[in-house]
């Protein structure tokens, strides 16, 4: 019993030592601690994800839960080619949309969408903003964005993605997520100049006198 126990511990130690690919590799061949070891792993970061995109950390919860079924049950299907996180993130976004979706079909009106936004950079003209009026104008502002253009920004900005991984995940061209990109943040930057037009009269002062 002492031995059995010990082998236990060494092949959870191991699996929490492996990378990302290795723990789907494991996954892919069926080994159950590899799917623990993944949903220790990724629960924090995909609830984040799907809390973003639904503004509703229980019907995120039930996501992010399903997302790891799915993996599970298409575990076959992970092509160690791909990034971890495209094959990961791809199977909770869609499913939070499905979601999403639903709930605006059943509800038919807006649903608030909750974004928690990075720091803004300061060469974006938003520093000197508090944070939560920057969340605050992008929650209002996502009701106007398309679908992609709301993902792209929080998969790119938020999560931290490259824009590879993004284009996979949206199955697009990264040319396809720059220009969403692009599209988000001007909408932003013109919805903060029109509410804040004495702050972006000060950043046109400040950039005549470079």
């Amino acid at each position: 019993m002492p031995r059995l126990i010990f082998s236990e511990r060494e092949e959870r130690q191991r699996w929490s030592d492996g990378s990302d690919l290795e723990v789907l590799e494991g996954l892919r061949a069926g080994n159950e601690r590899a799917l623990d070891e993944l949903v220790q792993r990724k629960t924090a970061p995909l609830l984040q994800v799907a809390y973003r995109i639904l503004g509703d950390l229980e019907e995120a919860r039930d996501v992010v839960q399903v997302s790891f079924l799915r993996m599970w049950e298409h575990r076959t299907r992970f092509d160690a080619r791909w990034s971890p996180n495209t094959w990961i993130y791809r199977i909770v976004t869609n499913l939070a949309i499905d979601h999403l979706r639903s709930r605006k079909s059943r509800e038919r009106h807006q649903e608030p969408y909750r974004h928690h936004l990075r720091q803004v950079e300061t060469e974006r003209g938003f520093s000197e903003l508090q944070q939560r009026e920057v969340e605050a104008i992008f929650n209002e502002l996502a009701g106007g964005l398309s679908e992609k253009q709301r993902l792209a920004f929080l998969l790119r900005e938020v999560e931290g993605l490259s824009s590879q991984e993004v284009a996979a995940i949206l199955e697009c061209r990264e040319s396809t997520v720059r220009n969403h990109l692009f599209n988000a943040r001007k909408a932003l930057q013109k919805e903060v100049r029109r509410r804040y037009p004495e702050y972006a009269q000060d950043r046109d002062d400040e950039a005549a006198t470079r």
